[in-house]
C-alpha cells in the first residue's frame, strides 16, 4: 500500500469513528446514554465550558476559542524529515535540519503536531500538573493529523513512563493518557507496561541540553515478558513535548539494546526556537 493511500486510509477511519460518535450523540442507544447527555448538559449549565487557554466560554469542552486556535501554531510541511524541524522555506524532500546532520538521532523518525508557544505551553502544563488526564483528547486530535504518516501501518503506542513516585504523585502519566487516546482514534495497540523508568530523574525543567542527557541516560529498562507480543512490530514513543530530545533518545536507545529496530517519536509539541529553553 502507497503512503498516500494509507494516509488516506487512516484519515478515513478516524472520520468514521468521528461520524459514529455523533451518530450515539444524536441517538443514544439506551436509556443510560439519555441520562449521560443529560448529566452533561446540566454540567454545561452550572459550568460553562471555557478555552483551555484565555477562559473565554466556548460552545464545546476540552477546546480554544477561535482567537486561541489561531494563536497554535501547526509544525507543517516544509519540514526535516528525520526530526520533524520546520523548515521556513522548502529545501527539497530529502534535505535534513542542521540538527539532525550535526547529530543522528538513534529513532527513524520524529513528528510533532504544534510549536511550543505560550498556547502550549499552558495546554500542556494542565495536561501534566493541573490534574487534566482529558486533555489528552485534545492533544491526540492535533496529532492524528499531524503524525499521520507515522501512525499508519499498524504501530504499537509506547508511552515515555515516569518513575512510580511521580506517577503517584500526579496520579496518571500525561504519555500514557495520550496512548489511549490516539489508540481509541486510530485502533492502535499500545504497551504501557514495555518500559519502566528504574531510576528517579530530576525534572527537565531549567536544565541544559548536556545536563538533560545525563539526567536520562540509563533511567529506563524494558521488561522482558512485554517484548514478546510485539516481536517484530514499529514502536512509536509518545510524549507530550520534545525540547532537546534527551528523554526520546535515551528511551529510544533501551529499545534497541533490546532488540526493536524499528523507532519513531510523536509528541504533542516541539520545541523549535534555540536559546534558553522554556521548559
Amino acid at each position: 500500500m502507497g503512503r498516500d493511500s494509507a494516509h488516506l486510509k487512516l484519515q478515513n477511519a478516524v472520520m468514521d469513528k468521528r461520524r459514529a460518535s455523533v451518530k450515539d450523540a444524536v441517538l443514544p442507544r439506551s436509556p443510560s446514554g439519555w441520562l449521560e447527555r443529560a448529566g452533561g448538559f446540566l454540567l454545561d449549565q452550572l459550568y460553562p465550558p471555557t478555552c483551555l487557554y484565555c477562559d473565554t466560554p466556548i460552545a464545546g469542552a476540552e477546546g480554544l476559542c477561535a482567537d486561541c486556535w489561531r494563536g497554535l501554531r501547526p509544525i507543517t510541511a516544509p519540514l526535516c524529515p528525520v526530526l520533524g524541524l520546520p523548515f521556513a522555506v522548502s529545501l527539497g524532500p530529502e534535505a535534513r535540519s542542521a540538527e539532525a546532520i550535526a547529530d543522528p538521532p538513534p529513532f527513524d523518525r520524529a513528528r510533532s503536531a504544534v510549536i511550543y508557544n505560550d498556547i502550549a505551553r499552558a495546554i500542556v502544563s494542565r495536561l501534566k500538573y493541573g490534574d487534566r488526564p482529558e486533555l489528552a483528547r485534545f492533544c491526540a486530535r492535533t496529532m492524528v493529523t499531524a503524525c499521520a504518516e507515522i501512525l499508519e501501518g499498524d504501530p504499537v503506542l509506547v508511552p515515555v513512563p515516569l518513575h512510580r513516585f511521580r506517577q503517584w504523585q500526579r496520579r496518571y502519566n500525561q504519555s500514557t493518557e495520550l496512548c489511549r487516546a490516539l489508540s481509541e482514534m486510530c485502533s492502535l495497540d499500545i504497551a504501557p507496561l514495555l518500559v519502566r523508568r528504574t531510576r528517579r530523574t530530576l525534572q527537565q525543567v531549567g536544565l541544559g541540553k548536556d545536563q538533560r542527557a545525563r539526567n536520562v541516560a540509563g533511567a529506563f529498562t524494558v521488561r522482558p515478558e512485554a517484548l514478546a507480543p510485539i516481536a517484530g512490530r514499529r514502536v512509536v514513543i509518545v510524549d507530550d513535548v520534545i525540547t532537546t530530545g534527551a528523554t526520546v533518545k535515551a528511551l529510544t536507545r533501551t529499545l534497541k539494546r533490546a532488540g526493536i529496530e524499528q523507532i519513531d517519536v510523536i509528541s504533542f509539541a516541539r520545541v523549535v526556537i534555540g536559546g534558553d529553553l522554556p521548559i
